[in-house]
């Protein structure tokens, strides 16, 4: 019964790449330097997992910024603008991946970045590949062999690991009209044989595939080329051992397909649909040769595992194929889990009988090692004494007395259909919104953060150690938010937010101040390059015990005559991205999330806030992988976002705000929210979001986002002007707001004050030529 993992967590226990990369990218240190603490994470983390008795241990599961990105620069597949720059001697293969990734902005260059989207379901965002109509793929980066041979070299049983074909293609997007990325693969696929080539001449047995795209509802066609395209591999290398793993769902409909593909082994997410195991048993596939990897451990949550449930899946698995045909695994890679629950120390913020229950990365890699010995000899005493351990934490969560509030219960129980509705539609709240408001055309404003600079953040730091008192503190984050409304004023925006100084996290902020909620000190999981997060932990029921913004926004609007908006976190993204409770639908823990938000919003309107925004990002992320789920999701989604902002008179204005999303196929959804103002990421797909919200006839409000704030690069006025006036060309100028894509808490405030500028000047421009446009 082999084991392996499908990944682990690349930014190092501590946040070392995080550290390294922006040292890099400010100069500090060198590129040896960054090269170096790489090689250090990949070491480290190979050397744990083989000391846990993990048996096969996954490489190329590393990469300084994203794994879909290090992929199309190991295919060739650069998109032509970043070619120029190719030729340039200074310019490494990091510095071009970086390039690709971030913009690049200096010397003669000005090279807007890829676009970026989530990850399936998951707060993880990769980089988009580019693909043309004449596509040409040829391998440029030997990264996957370099670090098979390194690991070798250091004596690990490395397998290593490559984002498959067929998810490459359809993750992708086609920058052209006129053909589909999925017939590239012919010309895909002879990179694809030459990298095998190379591993198998490097020794290497085991290749772990990764196709995720196999649980999405692939067409006939599709399913076709997946098929003949793993038949041509097999052919071309019939004794690499191919590991075929797909994850975050079941096959469904695809099943049929994947145990056709002549592959070795087929991995199974067991954690997010048990039930395919049955599926696959019940077919011919017991006859075959092909082993079966059972995703048992949950590579996505904090939970330990319960042993005595995954024990019967196993058992099941092995009395129909055997113990050698079984594998155990994590449901898919660690690294969106945390990488060690060690160091969460007594000094930490996690009581010990809610520690217990946890488990990160380094804890999961032990768990599919247990499991594995408890399968194979359940009778060796030390295994037993795992085991029996693990059946007490499990009781012990599921009769613990600081989980269940009883009012909270009710509460939930008691929300009527009246609780999901505004007051009025649509078309009246504008009129009376407009009267209140008086705000130009082409409105201004931003998503809610600004830079939080590393004084600031040490400020935070300087409060939780005791070195500075809450007031020195509290007069800190005043004066920083005097200065942003004065700034704000000075340069023209239109709608104001006070910065957000005082959150470390849009999530972590809220969920520190609610009942229910709680964090671990060093939990952090990558989001996109040198983004970390560190999700809130939902153990319980939730509530707010008291106002958790109204201090600060009500001291921001203090300051200024011009509107300050209230910003919120919204019920639906703060559940996606936590580690959620699994002893409940995540349904019923959205709406406890929903009332407590509620009950924010009804107090900012009281404090006099006429503007609130409350985020939801993430309501597209949460989409189930497979389309007949959908509805259900997108009812409960969409009923709480409304519970939570329907608690208001027609005159306040509720904004809401999405990145990174495609809304094609769920428009009626999104328009269901009934936010006045919705803000959407726009930038870098150069306004084809909005072709949803055209297409729909979209009747609310809508401001595209006119620069691409995960950049560093500062974008030019007529940049900007000239994407307002594709919005335009597809959506009626009174109802377009002017802002950036997302919040600028990452930026620097040399950028942030220039694009900020310039994005200002843009909207006086668009009005200028609207005055234009009436008097011809």
């Amino acid at each position: 019964m082999q084991t392996h993992n499908l990944g682990y967590p690349r930014i190092g226990s501590k946040r070392e790449l995080k550290k390294a990369l922006e040292q890099y990218w400010s100069g500090k240190i060198m590129q040896e330097q960054l090269v170096e603490t790489g090689k250090t994470i990949r070491q480290q983390n190979w050397q744990l997992q083989k000391e846990a008795g993990i048996d096969l241990i996954p490489c190329n599961d590393f990469s300084y910024y994203d794994q879909v990105l290090d992929c199309s620069l190991m295919f060739g597949a650069i998109p032509e603008r970043y070619h120029h720059l190719m030729q340039q001697q200074h310019c490494t293969d990091i510095d071009l991946l970086f390039a690709m990734a971030r913009g690049y902005q200096r010397e003669s260059y000005d090279i807007t970045a890829m676009e970026m989207t989530k990850w399936f379901d998951t707060n993880y965002h990769y980089i988009v590949p580019e693909f043309t109509a004449n596509q040409q793929f040829s391998l440029y980066s030997n990264k996957i062999i370099d670090e098979y041979v390194e690991a070798k070299k250091a004596g690990f049983n490395a397998k290593p690991v490559l984002l498959g074909p067929i998810s490459y293609l359809l993750l992708g997007k086609e920058k052209e009209p006129g053909f589909k990325r999925i017939n590239l693969i012919k010309r895909l696929l002879p990179v694809y044989t030459e990298i095998l080539k190379k591993l198998s001449d490097n020794h290497a047995k085991y290749i772990q595939f990764d196709e995720p795209c196999l649980v999405f509802n692939l067409s006939e066609e599709e399913r076709q080329i997946v098929l003949k395209t793993y038949q041509q591999i097999n052919k071309q290398f019939p004794n690499l051992h191919i590991i075929l793993a797909g994850y975050f769902e079941s096959y469904g409909q695809n099943l049929p397909t994947v145990l056709s593909i002549p592959v070795q082994t087929i991995h199974l997410d067991l954690v997010r649909s048990p039930q395919q195991l049955d599926a696959v048993l019940n077919t011919d596939f017991v006859q075959k040769k092909t082993n079966l990897s059972l995703g048992l451990v949950d590579g996505r949550n904090i939970w330990k595992n319960d042993f005595q449930e995954s024990l019967v899946l196993i058992h099941k698995a092995v009395e129909k194929l055997g113990l050698s045909r079984v594998w155990i695994a994590p449901s898919c890679s660690l690294m969106h889990s945390p990488c060690d629950l060690n160091l969460e120390t007594n000094e930490g913020i996690l009581v010990p009988e809610i520690k217990q229950w946890l488990s990160f990365a380094k804890q999961k890699v032990a768990e599919v090692v247990t499991l594995s010995k408890l399968a194979i000899d359940s009778n060796d005493a030390a295994v037993q004494e795992l085991l029996q351990r693990n059946i007490m934490v499990q009781k012990s969560r599921k009769t613990a007395a600081i989980i269940h509030h009883k009012k909270v219960k009710e509460r939930v129980v008691a929300i009527s259909e009246a609780d999901a509705q505004r007051k009025n539609g649509y078309t009246e709240r504008k009129q009376k919104q407009y009267a209140a408001l008086q705000l130009p055309m082409f409105p201004t404003t931003t998503i809610g953060s600004f830079p939080q600079t590393a004084e600031v953040r040490n400020w935070r730091a300087q409060l939780k150690k005791g070195a500075i008192t809450a007031a020195t503190y509290n007069n800190l984050i005043a004066k920083e938010t005097e200065a942003a409304i004065k700034w704000q004023e000075e340069i023209g925006i239109d709608v104001l937010v006070h910065g957000e100084f005082e959150r470390n996290d849009m999530v972590e902020y809220f969920g520190e101040q609610m009942e229910g909620i709680t964090f671990s000190k060093n939990g952090w999981v990558q989001s996109y390059g040198s983004r970390c997060v560190k999700p809130p932990i939902i153990y319980g029921d939730i509530s707010r015990a008291e106002p958790i913004t109204i201090k600060w926004t009500s001291y921001a609007q203090s300051l200024t005559k011009q509107w300050v908006k209230g910003m919120l976190t919204g019920p639906v993204t703060i559940l996606q991205w936590s580690f959620v409770r699994n002893d409940q639908p995540r349904s019923e823990t959205c709406n406890q999330l929903a009332l407590a938000i509620r009950d924010e919003v009804v107090d900012l309107e009281k404090a006099g806030i006429k503007i609130i925004q409350i985020d939801e990002p993430a309501i597209r992320e949460g989409l189930p992988l497979r389309k007949e789920n959908w509805d259900e999701y997108l009812q409960w989604a969409i009923r709480a976002f409304r519970i939570s902002a329907s608690g208001v008179k027609d005159e306040t204005q509720i904004h809401t705000h999405m990145c990174y999303s495609a809304f094609n196929d769920i428009m009626q959804h999104i328009a269901a929210m009934d936010a006045d103002v919705i803000t959407i990421e726009c930038s870098r797909s150069q306004m084809k979001l909005l072709d949803a919200f055209s297409a729909y006839r979209y009747p609310n409000e809508i401001g595209p986002g006119v620069y691409d704030i995960h950049s560093p690069r500062v974008p030019l006025k007529e940049e900007m002007v000239a994407l307002l006036q594709k919005a335009q060309a597809v959506i009626p100028a009174n109802q377009i707001w002017v802002n950036p894509d997302c919040g600028l808490k990452t930026r620097q405030w040399d950028e942030t004050k220039k694009a900020l500028q310039a994005m200002v000047a843009a909207a006086k421009e668009m009005r200028l030529l609207m005055q234009k446009t009436k008097v011809l």
